[in-house]
């Protein structure tokens, strides 16, 4: 009995150590929400119908939702181009003619060079009336007198440029006195195209020139103002004043010639004594602001 009694005290031993509990756990479980997998990871998509349970429950998750659809047919549209882009041209073609205006930017390569030429050396021109075809203008490309918006384009951007090089050759340069001095030439323009629009208003005078020809005739003087900076930069301030008086007398040589071949026209020539002389007045008042305006805008440059 004893050994029998030996044999179940060490089988009831075994059992004890086999039914002791288990350590008890460093961290609590938080998975319950959870169904036990091996390896403690949760049931496969549970934790994706969560997610979207819960979105669906949060308000405002729905609010960014429907903004981010928004968002995204609007985005649509701007690429397809059914909203954003016809208004925005129907918006520009109410106040500016795009026809119009690639007409002033139809230059090429030869007309740019004999432009320039022009501009410089007027002098030895015959012609200066624009050709027609089929009551239509013929685009600067085929037509030297006809006025262009690319040279006073780039002469303005290059007139900038040179301002900034001149004032920092100087130790004068700023970003404020360049602003300045851009700012200053283009409202100097704009005014001289509304003065010209009134003149012509004032005067009755019936023509074909626009605000684009204006702007074109008003923009030439920047090729004057490059190169009376230069040569004043190369020759000191005696170059300056003889470039100034040779582009200011060329320019107003070429703007009373243009403008009485487009402003005032053979229509007008048989008009009254005291309309021809407005007009007259005008065409000079015209040319003759051409070289204040030029050196307003260049002396401060060269020194």
């Amino acid at each position: 009995w004893e050994s029998h009694g030996g044999v179940g005290e060490k089988r009831g031993s075994k059992h004890r150590a086999r039914a002791a509990p288990d350590p008890p756990p460093l961290f609590d479980d938080t998975s319950g929400g959870y169904s036990s997998q091996p390896g403690g990871y949760p049931a496969p998509g549970a934790d994706v119908a969560f997610s979207v349970n819960h979105l669906l429950g949060d308000p405002m998750a729905n609010v960014a939702m429907a903004y981010g659809s928004s968002i995204a047919s609007h985005g649509k549209d701007m690429v397809a181009g059914t909203s954003w882009d016809s208004t925005r041209f129907l918006t520009l073609h109410r106040f500016v003619s795009v026809n119009k205006l690639k007409y002033f930017f139809a230059v090429d390569t030869a007309y740019v060079a004999k432009k320039l030429g022009l501009l410089v050396f007027p002098y030895t021109h015959q012609n200066w009336e624009v050709q027609y075809s089929r009551d239509v203008p013929l685009p600067p490309r085929q037509d030297l007198n006809a006025p262009d918006l690319y040279i006073p384009t780039m002469a303005f951007i290059t007139y900038v440029l040179l301002a900034g090089m001149a004032l920092g050759i100087q130790k004068r340069f700023s970003p404020e006195v360049l602003g300045l001095c851009a700012s200053t030439a283009l409202v100097w323009v704009v005014m001289e195209v509304l003065a010209l629009l009134l003149g012509l208003y004032l005067a009755t005078v019936r023509s074909d020139l626009s605000t684009f020809h204006l702007l074109a005739y008003s923009g030439y003087k920047y090729v004057g103002m490059i190169l009376s900076v230069l040569t004043g930069l190369l020759f000191g301030s005696d170059g300056y004043y003889v470039a100034l008086a040779w582009t200011s007398s060329a320019l107003m040589y070429f703007i009373v010639r243009s403008f009485r071949t487009a402003a005032l026209g053979p229509d007008s020539m048989g008009g009254p004594v005291p309309r021809q002389r407005l007009q007259l007045y005008l065409t000079l008042g015209a040319a003759a602001f051409q070289p204040l305006i030029i050196y307003w805008l260049t002396f401060h440059l060269v020194r």
